[in-house]
């Protein structure tokens, strides 16, 4: 509490937006007056209506390590002092205080706590479970049992190919892996320490997932020290080789289930660009060499590095925070983001993953750098789509422990709980532009400021990346294709996010297992802290949708369990960005009797025919015959009558246009010639004067003096008597024939002046 300048504030305004209702709306602005609560960990908002509030909790509670950004801004008009709070879960608040003194006061206090210099520091080692919410039941500390969850896969039963070593059992061969390894049977702990010198961190191929249809392998692991010497190791090529041929393992001999064409399409996954991968010779590190891997191929899959994406999502906020000012959002400024096109590469990268699996049943290794980012996203994300398992509440658990903090995701560092002195800025001195205005003193205290900054060192905020939440976007993703695969709702993803920058448990707070597990000081932190599964429950995630027959193995009407998403279907996740969907993905646009909009995907629901027939979905056949050519197709049997009626109505307009010209035309002639009869011959046959400009044929409108009256446009009008269908679209000449009576005009004599020829009009380019 000593870093607490100002415990309560009393009277203190609130500007803050609150999400869209529904997914067609946008965020609308709140005013709220109240008292503003300081504790170590977190800001505590408690309006003044809270009394007679029908929300469940009109509280607002803000942590510490959520702020991204925390400052001072000018005073306001009304007089008022104001703190802008911009948080990691995209809620930016604005406090407004009577006194600059309490803004200070606050503006220090709020620093001060959230700037840790250790993770004992954090909400986690002081939060305990409220007495009624414990439960007899085993710790979610145990939820992931490495023996357990490979024995599930077939480790043992189906398969003996592999197993388990307890080389890593003290975290001394390498720090960031689990203590539990799943290697090839045919490789002893010695090759193991020998193979670890040539991957970087030690963080040698390993088994992650085993498939349930054909014993075909994920392993994972770091880069290989290739550097500029193009180093080799035996060792490390005969792991590699082992786990590319452990289908033809004697132990297996005994399981019906058997791999094929393995040797083919075994893959060794490089997230990186190829060009970070050869980068990374010069420092020592690189890529594999396949003229030494023969069992397999490569793939680079281009994803970029945690600056990019950091980068990426930044700019996002800064649109987020930019339509809050503005009231609208920047949608360009969203492309200009790129995150979308991430989150496909991602999705990309983890559909070629299943394909290898599951279709080709062959092995991938996969390794980005160090193994703990990008490897994690494409193993977690491919897993996710494999077995169905994952797709549970149980499973999706396991899941994220395993492959995310089991195999060494830095959580502490990505996620920046930490925080940074940097992340606390003022922006009310008004003469900082000033040139009258810098003195000796603003000198001074530029050099403090940058003497204070070499011995603060703020490097971790480079660490800092959203690679977990870039996994829960792409699993959102496919919860979005596949609404009634996912046992849970997407409130479950959208809470993991919120207590990953909480830091009210323990699960997300360490960068490793041993970090975790290690007694410190007499006592692990896992017992010293709360498991994020001993709170969240299924109960309140779980999905009325959800159908497991689906994923039946055994029935051939089905695919098995095995999701294969559309990498190119993604759209911005607008409830964890708290902003509309039709604001950030954009909403068609349906103009009532005109629905042609382009044409439908293979794997979309043709729009004209949900509009055609109000509060009616498309039948299956219907669907099924928009996906059968397998690619883009018009529906020109669903046009609904009032598109045919609204372009007929303009093709009789255009006639009534076309008679009115040639009318005109045909009395402007015989003025200049002195005629006032009705003698159409004239029409033709008198000589025109210098000064009548008629159109010609190629280009109607370009002048020409010298011609001919004859060359006339030709008719494009055509006569048609069939019914509104887009294939006979021609226009009636009905309305012609009205005019031409009308104006006592004979329609041979009108044909005589077109030249006698008449064309089909065709506005569609459909004949």
């Amino acid at each position: 509490m000593d870093s607490l300048r100002v415990a309560k504030v009393e009277s203190v305004l609130l500007e803050y937006f609150l999400p869209p209702v529904s997914s067609d709306s946008v965020p609308t602005r709140t005013r709220r007056t109240g008292t503003l609560h300081l504790t170590s960990h977190h800001l505590i908002f408690s309006p003044e209506d809270a009394s007679s509030s029908s929300a469940p909790s009109s509280e607002i509670w803000i942590p510490y390590p959520s702020i991204t950004l925390l400052t001072r801004l000018p005073l306001s008009l009304h007089g008022l002092y104001p703190l802008q709070v911009r948080t990691r879960t995209f809620d930016n608040y604005v406090l407004l205080f009577e006194r600059d003194r309490s803004a200070e006061d606050v503006w220090q206090s709020v620093r001060n706590c959230a700037v840790a210099s250790s993770v004992e520091q954090l909400y986690a080692f002081y939060y305990s479970l409220p007495a009624n919410s414990r439960s007899s039941e085993t710790s979610g500390w145990n939820t992931y049992k490495p023996r357990a969850e490979f024995a599930r896969q077939g480790l043992g039963t189906r398969t003996k190919a592999w197993r388990f070593t307890d080389i890593n059992k003290e975290y001394t061969f390498c720090p960031t892996y689990p203590s539990k390894l799943a290697v090839p049977s045919r490789i002893s702990d010695s090759l193991l320490a020998h193979a670890g010198k040539y991957r970087s961190k030690a963080r040698i191929p390993a088994l992650t997932y085993l498939h349930w249809a054909n014993h075909a392998s994920i392993t994972r692991s770091s880069q290989p020290m290739v550097g500029l010497k193009n180093s080799r190791s035996a060792q490390d090529e005969r792991l590699v080789d082992c786990i590319f041929s452990s289908h033809t393992a004697v132990e297996t001999a005994f399981s019906p289930m058997q791999i094929y064409g393995a040797t083919a399409t075994n893959l060794i996954i490089d997230a990186r660009p190829t060009t970070n991968a050869m980068a990374n010779v010069a420092m020592g590190a690189g890529t594999e060499n396949m003229e030494n891997y023969k069992a397999g191929k490569k793939a680079y899959l281009g994803i970029d590095n945690i600056h990019v994406m950091r980068n990426s999502l930044k700019v996002i906020g800064e649109a987020i925070a930019d339509a809050e000012n503005t009231g609208t959002l920047d949608r360009a400024l969203l492309r200009k983001s790129q995150w979308l096109r991430h989150i496909s590469t991602l999705l990309d990268g983890a559909m070629l993953i299943v394909r290898n699996i599951h279709l080709n049943a062959s092995h991938v290794l996969i390794h980005c750098s160090d193994g703990w980012d990008r490897t994690s996203q494409l193993s977690a994300i491919a897993q996710v789509c494999l077995d169905p398992y994952y797709r549970t509440f149980e499973g999706f658990a396991v899941l994220i422990e395993k492959d995310w903090l089991a195999f060494g995701h830095k959580f502490l560092d990505r996620s920046g709980h930490l925080s940074s002195e940097k992340l606390f800025t003022i922006t009310d001195n008004p003469d900082d532009e000033s040139d009258e205005e810098f003195s000796g003193s603003k000198a001074a205290k530029g050099f403090f400021a940058s003497v204070q900054k070499q011995f603060a060192s703020n490097s971790h905020v480079k660490e800092v990346s959203p690679v977990f939440h870039q996994f829960l976007d792409c699993v959102w993703q496919i919860q979005r294709q596949f609404p009634n695969r996912f046992e849970f709702t997407e409130d479950l993803l959208l809470d993991l996010h919120r207590h990953l920058y909480a830091c009210q448990f323990g699960t997300f707070l360490f960068n490793n297992e041993r970090e975790r597990r290690e007694p410190v000081q007499g006592k692990p932190f896992i017992e010293r802290t709360v498991s994020a599964w001993d709170v969240l429950r299924l109960d309140r995630y779980r999905n009325e949708t959800y159908e497991p027959t689906l994923d039946d193995r055994d029935a051939r009407d089905t695919d098995q369990g095995v999701l294969m998403a559309n990498a190119k279907d993604v759209r911005f996740w607008y409830r964890l960005f708290r902003r509309g969907d039709d604001e950030m993905n954009g909403q068609r646009q349906f103009v009532p009797g005109a629905e042609m909009l382009g044409p439908i995907g293979s794997d979309q629901v043709d729009p004209v025919l949900l509009s055609a027939v109000p509060d009616q979905k498309p039948s299956t056949d219907d669907v099924r015959t928009s996906q059968s050519h397998g690619g883009p197709a018009w529906k020109w049997s669903q046009f609904s009558s009032g598109a045919i009626n609204a372009l007929q109505k303009t093709a009789r307009d255009l006639q009534t246009i076309g008679v009115d010209a040639v009318s005109q035309l045909r009395a402007e002639v015989k003025e200049v010639n002195g005629e006032r009869g009705d003698d159409v011959n004239d029409f033709t046959r008198k000589p025109l004067s210098q000064s009548t400009v008629l159109p010609i044929e190629s280009d109607p409108w370009t002048r020409d003096d010298t011609i001919s009256p004859k060359l006339l446009p030709k008719n494009p009008w055509v006569e048609s008597h069939s019914g509104p269908s887009l294939s006979d679209l021609t226009l009636v000449t009905k309305p012609v024939k009205a005019e031409i009576e009308k104006t006592e005009v004979d329609k041979a004599e009108i044909d005589a002046a077109l030249g006698g020829d008449r064309q089909v009009w065709d506005p569609l380019g459909a004949l």
